[in-house]
């Protein structure tokens, strides 16, 4: 019975952790903007299906999952109740789709910086991470130059 438990235990601690985030990244904010954006791959390793079904930073008022969505010309950001990770699967947060929100920030996000992230998830529980921020106008990848114009949040 004590291996059992002691199997389990070591099963629930964080170096056995199923959900894996890679490439975790913002982009920096210009003085007196009070929202900021976070950006990531989520990996899951299990065979079960998991929900990223809220976030935290110390940096932000609150961190909010939202999705963009082509409405004609214009695309409009909206809340989401969280983002479903596939089984043995990906869920890639990226400009122009899934993301989250830092709103309220505390301070504008500067380039070289990282942001303390902790991500919730149905079945995970909490994962930890940084976001690193990255140039203004970065799009992902090598942090290429891109605005965020013809966007509207609500």
């Amino acid at each position: 019975m004590k291996r059992l438990v002691w199997l389990l235990a070591l099963m629930a601690s964080p170096a056995f952790a199923q959900i894996h985030i890679e490439n975790a990244w913002s982009r920096a904010t210009p003085p007196g903007t009070p929202i900021g954006v976070g950006y990531m791959t989520i990996r899951n390793t299990t065979p079960k299906p998991d929900k990223l079904i809220g976030a935290s930073s110390p940096a932000a008022g609150s961190v909010e999952p939202h999705v963009t969505i082509k409405d004609g010309d214009i695309s409009r950001m909206r809340k989401v109740p969280g983002y479903d990770i596939p089984a043995n699967g990906t869920f890639t947060l990226q400009p122009g789709g899934a993301h989250l929100m830092l709103m309220n920030l505390k301070a504008p996000l500067k380039e070289g910086e990282s942001v303390p992230l902790t991500l919730k998830f149905q079945h995970a529980g909490e994962v930890k991470t940084e976001l690193q921020v990255r140039a203004l106008g970065a799009t992902g990848g090598m942090g290429g130059m891109q605005g965020m114009g013809g966007m509207k949040h609500q």
